[in-house]
Formats: structure tokens, C-alpha cells, sequence
């Protein structure tokens, strides 16, 4: 791969960039808060691969004139060594990237990690109305750590996957994120009262419930996991960004 087919590749994943970051795209890999961040590297790689190019055109035409002021005076040029071929493999995760859209982590994913919820360092008060919409995260803060004193009397809207354990018990999960997917990690809800008669893992529901004073531990890791008591649950879409970035305010 020479110089030329170097920056060729560069323009390409910086193209790639910022086409997933112009896009919904990036959101199966990073926060949304990398956003900005993920463009300027685009932008970046694109720039060195112009400037790499233009370099490398410069370095060419000199060293053509160079080889015909050598050939004329009779003196032998060098000679210069293939680059290897293997460095084309660094088009495997370019074409990854282009081609094929991960899916967002999932029931398997969230059934083999342990609860990343985490003690908040404060609570604070819910928004007037019913049902009040709540991240997985904040219920389960609330339930959780708050013993559900925020939550008394209140009816809450909290959307996320199915679960489902060995034992058939269903969650309500998010997973959360501090960086990107591949430090992403479940925060889990349990569901009790009307559910719906067929349950399927991975599918997302809207769910409308009160606070149940119940609680279990993650057979992982030991965390808690609150339960929410359900009075009504409907599906829906996978939501614009899947992951939950709450967990660790």
C-alpha cells in the first residue's frame, strides 16, 4: 500500500466518520455526548489524507525529475521495495464500519452483566403531572436508594427492553453508558402486576406503573433491583438513542 493508497483509506474512514456522526449511526457505538468529538476526528482524517496526497505528489514529481537528471548524466538510479500486501487488512475495519450497522446490546447482553445502578448523589424532585416519564435509571435510583419516597403517589412512564431470566421473571432494562458500547451496562427494573399475556425478550415497551416497595438482587453481581408495579404496558419503536447515559450523574 503506497503513500497514495494510505491517504486514499484515511479519506475514507474520516468520510466514514463523519458520516455516522452526521447520522444516528454513531449512537450504536458512543454516547451522544461524543458527537462533537467524533466530527472533528472525521474532519481531521480527512485533512491529513489532502495533505498526505498532495505531499506525496509533490515528493513524486521530484523525484521523477530527479531520475531524469540521474539518467542523463549516466548515473543509476535506486531502487525502491514493494510495501507489503497484509497493510490492505487495514480496509477490514473501514468496510465494518461502511457496511454493517451493529445492533444495540440487548437481553443477552443485560441477563450476563450485573446491575450497574449506582447510589445517586441526590434526587431530585419529580416534574408535576401523571403518569411523570422517568428513565430506567432514575426509577430504580428512586426505588432503590430513595426507598421510594419521591415516588408515593405517583404514577410513572418508563420505556426500555424485555428481559426475561431462567425463571421467566421479566425486566424492564436500559443499557447504560459512560463511554461507548463496549462499556455499556444493564440497569434492570422488575416488572410485576398486568403484563402483557406474551412476553418477548428484546422488545421495547412503554410501561406505566407505580412504586412497588419489593426488591431482589442481581444474581450476577448482587445489586439491587427494584420491581415496578404495572397497571398498563404497550410496545413501541426502538427509541432514537437506545442506551442510557444517566446512570453515572
Amino acid at each position: 500500500m503506497n503513500r497514495q493508497a494510505q491517504a486514499a483509506v484515511m479519506f475514507l474512514l474520516g468520510a466514514a466518520l463523519l458520516h455516522a456522526g452526521a447520522t444516528d449511526l454513531y449512537l450504536r457505538y458512543v454516547k451522544a455526548g461524543l458527537q462533537p468529538l467524533l466530527l472533528a476526528s472525521g474532519a481531521v482524517l480527512i485533512a491529513a489524507a489532502l495533505a498526505t496526497a498532495w505531499y506525496e505528489r509533490k515528493r513524486t514529481r521530484a523525484a521523477k525529475a530527479a531520475s531524469a537528471s540521474a539518467s542523463a548524466s549516466g548515473t543509476g538510479a535506486g531502487h525502491t521495495h514493494p510495501e507489503p500486501r497484509i497493510s490492505w487488512l487495514l480496509l477490514l475495519p473501514l468496510l465494518s464500519l461502511i457496511l454493517i450497522a451493529p445492533p444495540a446490546l440487548g437481553s443477552y447482553s443485560a441477563l450476563r452483566a450485573g446491575t450497574a445502578l449506582q447510589k445517586p448523589y441526590a434526587l431530585g424532585t419529580l416534574p408535576a403531572g401523571d403518569p411523570v416519564p422517568l428513565s430506567v435509571v432514575d426509577y430504580a435510583s428512586r426505588a432503590a436508594y430513595g426507598q421510594g419516597r419521591s415516588l408515593h403517589g405517583r404514577s410513572v412512564r418508563v420505556t426500555g427492553f424485555l428481559a426475561l431470566d431462567r425463571t421467566g421473571t421479566p425486566y424492564l432494562v436500559r443499557m447504560a453508558l459512560n463511554c461507548c458500547a463496549a462499556d455499556a451496562q444493564p440497569v434492570k427494573i422488575a416488572l410485576a402486576g398486568k403484563l402483557p399475556p406474551v412476553l418477548q425478550p428484546d422488545a421495547w415497551l412503554e410501561v406505566t406503573g407505580t412504586y412497588s416497595p419489593k426488591a431482589t438482587h442481581d444474581p450476577v453481581n448482587g445489586g439491587p433491583i427494584p420491581y415496578l408495579s404495572v397497571t398498563s404496558a404497550k410496545p413501541v419503536p426502538t427509541p432514537h438513542d437506545p442506551y442510557d447515559e444517566t446512570w453515572n450523574n
